[in-house]
């Protein structure tokens, strides 16, 4: 699976990220198919920059984000909402069938 996620770079203690796409099998600063912004926590707000057109692109093709750069998507204007897993909730189980 394809995935869009974080890619960690900066110095101990002062960490600045890069926005990328690639395998979920691979490591988490391990080589990218494509970089598609940056994103640094440590500015007043934080800065969150990615190329609209080319993430798009990729969500078209199937990649899927990570939480994290799925709440700034969502920020940005790209996403229109998160997709949750399961639409039951944890308390509530499946109703029995009716033994015949």
């Amino acid at each position: 699976m394809i995935k869009i996620r974080l890619k960690r770079t900066g110095r101990k203690g002062e960490p600045h990220y890069r926005i990328i796409v690639a395998p979920s099998t691979k490591n988490r600063n391990g080589r990218a198919i494509e970089e598609l912004g940056y994103y640094n926590p440590r500015t007043s707000p934080s800065t969150f920059e990615i190329d609209k057109a080319k993430t798009e692109e990729w969500l078209k093709k199937g990649a899927q984000p990570t939480e994290t750069v799925a709440h700034y998507l969502v920020k940005n204007g790209i996403l229109k909402s998160i997709k949750k897993g399961s639409t039951l909730s944890k308390g509530k189980s499946k109703k029995k069938e009716a033994k015949n």
